[in-house]
């Protein structure tokens, strides 16, 4: 590694805040899973969890999933994480259709939360290409 090719140190701090962002994604979903933390949830949003069908849930999982294994390759500096982030933003389009369809919350009831979501997985594409132009990942 050259010096020109060494990543600014605003890179790592970007990979670790969204290292940091998609793990506790990981953690919400696993939590989700649990009967126990199921249990704790006031009865609206626990009957959201159990009506949700299999497809939103392997949507949320594939968000939050490929988005920390995307992050783990940002920071390894592998250009894997490309990839990774592609299938994050999927998952997260597939989350978002059930929010917004499924649920019934509507647009303007989740455009904060929703534009949030997306617009971290659209930068995360983002980032990882221009990264890769300035020669920081292989």
């Amino acid at each position: 590694m050259t010096y020109a090719n060494k990543p600014h140190w605003s890179f790592w701090l970007i990979g670790i805040v969204a290292l940091s962002w998609n793990l506790l994604g990981v953690a919400n979903f696993v939590w989700q899973m649990t009967p126990d933390a199921l249990a704790s949830y006031p009865k609206a949003e626990r009957a959201i969890i159990e009506n949700r069908p299999l497809w939103a849930t392997l949507g949320f999982g594939l968000a939050v999933i490929a988005g920390s294994l995307g992050c783990l390759l940002l920071l390894l500096r592998k250009s894997a994480a490309n990839g990774f982030f592609a299938a994050s933003l999927i998952g997260v389009i597939v989350t978002v259709l059930h929010t917004l369809i499924a649920v019934g919350i509507g647009p303007s009831g989740a455009i904060v939360p929703v534009a949030m979501v997306l617009g971290v997985a659209i930068f995360l594409i983002w980032y990882a290409r221009r990264t890769g132009r300035y020669g920081w990942l292989s």
